[in-house]
């Protein structure tokens, strides 16, 4: 299994960045007035210690779930599980920072959307409001910061898709990929991903010459 993983790895951090964003928001905790301890600050924006737990416990769970009894200390070592959300929360700051300097905007159509069509405001697949009221106070969020940390998540999104649409996938990338068409197309979306991914990554750590970033690892070792 671990050998598969690392053969694989670039795939998990894939899916890794991809789902973490949607997790973020809905569970940073008590609001406004974070008092929690920092465990990064970019630039100027600061990522509290409680956000980061709870990202790292949502990852955690996800992965003990994905794996069951075979998911142990051993494994979540060779994933390098903290240090991959410290990165990706890292990341997303950056990423946001920067769509904001060209001027990247989320309308309010584009936010109702998103919200209105999350499962997790859903009854029978369709969006109602009391689920939606009702699931921000057990996560002891106002609608107002919700939905202001969400129109952030959806910034970042359009920021990743621009620095990743002129990504494309050439006949050497796809030569000896061999399978139905399922698993082919599977495969290739999993692969143009990587690409994607490994271009953002890149624009990423070009923008970190210019941001200060400050790591506080003691916090989460």
């Amino acid at each position: 299994m671990l050998q598969f993983m690392h053969k694989h790895a670039k795939y998990f951090y894939v899916f890794f960045f991809l789902v973490i964003i949607s997790f973020i928001f809905l569970y940073v905790g008590p609001l406004d007035q974070n008092q929690s301890p920092v465990v990064a600050e970019v630039g100027k924006e600061k990522i509290p210690l409680d956000e980061y737990w709870r990202a790292y416990d949502r990852f955690r769970n996800f992965y003990k779930e994905m794996y069951k009894e075979k998911f142990d200390k051993k494994m979540e070592e060779q994933l390098n599980l903290k240090q991959k959300v410290l990165e990706t929360l890292i990341e997303e700051r950056i990423l946001r920072i920067e769509a904001e300097k060209l001027g990247l905007k989320v309308s309010d159509r584009e936010l109702q959307e998103a919200i209105m069509s999350d499962p997790a405001f859903k009854r029978d697949g369709v969006f109602r409001r009391d689920v939606y009221l009702q699931t921000l106070r057990i996560n002891r969020l106002t609608p107002g910061y919700y939905e202001s940390m969400k129109r952030q998540e959806l910034l970042v999104g359009k920021m990743s898709a621009l620095i990743g649409e002129s990504v494309v996938l050439t006949d050497d990338d796809l030569k000896g990929l061999k399978g139905d068409e399922l698993y082919f197309n599977a495969i290739r979306d999993a692969m143009l991903k990587d690409k994607q991914q490994k271009l953002i990554r890149s624009y990423v750590e070009t923008l970190k010459r210019s941001i200060n970033v400050k790591v506080n690892t003691e916090l989460i070792s």
